[in-house]
Order: structure tokens, then sequence, then C-alpha cells
């Protein structure tokens, strides 16, 4: 027992670092799309490339392509295609309305899913997610409602379209869980790559942001394989509230770097979205702990 005790002690204090700085990955996605003066489509193509590229490496060292090969049935084909759909609308979001705005409103996804999977799965949601999910949805409507500007608009709808398909690749894992994760994650980015290398200039972009473009994938793959890691360690309700850390992040990216300041509706909605994210999880949280106790 005394050899034991200490190593199950540090695997929550792993899991809780890896999980954080997983967040706090995620959460540069506006920073890395808004650091260069690069098109959308070319930014999908060069990040998609990097991160297709560790993707397919990590896969081969694990030894894990061949059977995420015999897994890619129909659920992976539509995962990966809402993966590239969503992918096509996230980085364009960025470059049209702000960063607090496409974080805040994509906060909202696990309510989404939430909703899916009472309509296709039959999952009735708990009243803490029902309450959650009105708050969030007042909270988006005030976002949407304070737009200035056709940018802003068409942002707010590609981030409002990203939160919808993540919430749908959600259902998809639910439903079958025996899909495999990282092959759709690879396959989406290069599906995508000839599609907006037509759409793009990704042949012009200057070796100065090829190099942070390159960063942008090899960020992104390391954070999902952080969280990866990190959430064999903590329960789900514990990761998903120490992930929920990357939407507060963003926005304050955007102001330190981008001096891009809220408007009075985005940061009522967001503390919204806020409330409704971090109560729930605090809730399942806090529920998980105390079955344990008792345990």
């Amino acid at each position: 027992m005394s050899v034991s005790a200490p190593s199950l002690q540090r695997a929550p204090v792993s899991g809780f670092q890896l999980v954080c700085l997983s967040a706090v990955l995620f959460s540069t996605a506006g920073v890395f799309t808004k650091g260069v003066n690069a098109d959308a489509w070319s930014i999908i193509f060069w990040r998609g490339l990097a991160a297709a590229g560790i993707a397919l490496v990590l896969l081969l060292l694990r030894r894990e392509f061949s059977r995420e090969i015999r897994q890619f049935r129909l659920p992976a084909i539509l995962a990966t295609l809402l993966m590239a759909s969503g992918t096509a609308a996230f980085v364009p979001a960025f470059k049209l309305t702000t960063i607090a705005n496409v974080a805040l409103i994509y906060a909202a996804a696990p309510f989404i899913a939430a909703l899916f999977g009472w309509l296709f799965l039959r999952e009735k949601p708990t009243s803490t997610i029902m309450l959650g999910s009105v708050s969030a949805l007042i909270g988006v409507t005030l976002i949407f409602g304070g737009i200035s500007t056709q940018g802003d608009l068409w942002g707010n709808l590609l981030a409002g379209w990203m939160t919808l398909v993540m919430a749908g690749i959600t259902i998809i894992y639910r439903r079958w869980p025996d899909t495999p994760t990282t092959l759709p994650g690879a396959a989406s980015a290069l599906l995508l790559c000839p599609i907006v290398a037509g759409l793009g200039t990704p042949a012009e972009v200057p070796i100065s942001e090829l190099a942070i473009l390159a960063g942008f994938g090899v960020c992104f793959a390391f954070a999902f394989i952080l969280l990866s890691a990190g959430a064999k360690h903590l329960p789900p309700a514990e990761t998903a509230l120490l992930s929920a850390l990357e939407t507060p992040l963003a926005p304050i990216w955007g102001i330190l770097f981008f001096h891009e300041i809220p408007n009075m509706q985005t940061i009522l909605g967001g503390a919204l979205i806020m409330v409704a994210v971090f109560g729930t999880y605090g809730h399942q949280w806090r529920k998980k702990r105390k079955q344990a106790r008792i345990a």
C-alpha cells in the first residue's frame, strides 16, 4: 500500500495539469488565425497539413493506424465530413468577428449536444443541463444582438455552425463509441486541402507565416494529445470543467494581442454562457465527488 498510494495521489495532479495545459493551447486558435495576414483558406491548408502529419505519425508510433483503418466505417466517415465542415467555418469566423464572439458561441456546444442527445438518442437531460441550456441560449442570443458589422454577422453564424457541428460529432461518438478519433481528424484536414487550395493562395504565404501556421497545427495536435492523456486520470465531469477554461482564456488573448474589447452585449451574453458552463460542470463535479466519498 505504501508504494501504490503515492502514485494514486500523483495521478489526479498530473491529469489536472495536462487538461489545463490542453485548454490553454486550444484557447490560442484565434491568436494564430489573427496573427497572420494569410487568408482563412491558406491558414486551413497549412494548419491542416501540419496537424494531419502529426496525427499520422502519432498513429504509426502507437501502432494504432491499422486498428483505426479497420474501424473507419460510416460513423467515422460522417465524423470526418463534419470535422471538415466545422474547420471550414471555424477559421474564417475568427477573421470576420472577434475572438470573444467565436469562443463564447462555441462554448454552447455541450448544451446543443444535450439537445441532440434528447432528440436522436432519447437521452433526457437533467434539470441542471436544461437550466444551463436556457442560460447559454439567452447568452448566444445576446451576442448576436450586439452585431455591429456585416462581418460580425457572418462570423457569428460561422461560429454557430461550428457549434452545431461539434454537437453532432459528440452524438456520433456517443452512439458509436468504437469510432476512431485520430484518423478522422487527419482525414478531414487532408480532405480540405485540395478544396481550400483553390479558394485561397497557400503558395503565396511567406516563410515567416508558414512557421506560425505549422505551429498552429502542431499546437492543436498536442492539445488533443494532452487532453486525452489527462482525461485518463480524471473523472469525466472534472475533465469537462477544466477543459471549459478555454472559453474565458480566448477573449483575454483577444484583448491582450489585438485590443478587441467586447461590447456590453457580448460581455453580458458571455457571462450567462460561462455561468451555464461552469455551473453545469461544477454541479456534475460536486455530485461525482459526493458519490465517491459515499462509496
